[in-house]
């Protein structure tokens, strides 16, 4: 039986005021730490991952050096079945992709290579246009 606690609707609330943006275990944590809430990080961890089950949100596992984010999926006006990613090689901010013609790029892997890309894990990475602006180059970029 799955019923809701207080935390699981505080955590909802918290995520889907940060509708659209990408946010950490740690983020979710130190916003119930600072407005006084007592929430312990096994409970969100708990709730998170209850969350990611249920499809109230989706989890993205960026690369081996960053821990999951997560990100509110709004069921009337969101892609949560294509959503790619890009990720600033500099700053590390992860910008959620709307772009559909990336679709069409994923039917052409599909059709003439035979090779399907997982949308929900598939992140292109660069610079940012903040940290372009500043001048300073990463890597080959």
């Amino acid at each position: 039986m799955n019923y809701k606690t207080r935390q699981y609707g505080d955590i909802v609330s918290f995520l889907q005021s940060k509708k659209g943006c990408h946010v950490t275990a740690g983020d979710v944590c130190c916003h119930f730490e600072q407005s006084g809430k007592k929430i312990g990080k096994a409970t969100v961890y708990r709730q998170l991952d209850r969350l990611v089950e249920e499809g109230v949100i989706n989890k993205y596992l960026i690369d081996e050096n960053s821990g999951a984010c997560f990100e509110y999926v709004d069921r009337e006006n969101d892609c949560h079945e294509e959503c790619y990613h890009c990720k600033c090689e500099k700053c590390g901010k992860l910008i959620h992709l709307e772009c559909h013609e990336i679709g069409q790029l994923s039917d052409h892997l599909s059709g003439h290579h035979g090779f399907k890309i997982d949308p929900k894990r598939t992140v292109f990475y660069g610079i940012c246009s903040e940290c372009e602006e500043t001048g300073e180059k990463v890597g080959g970029i």
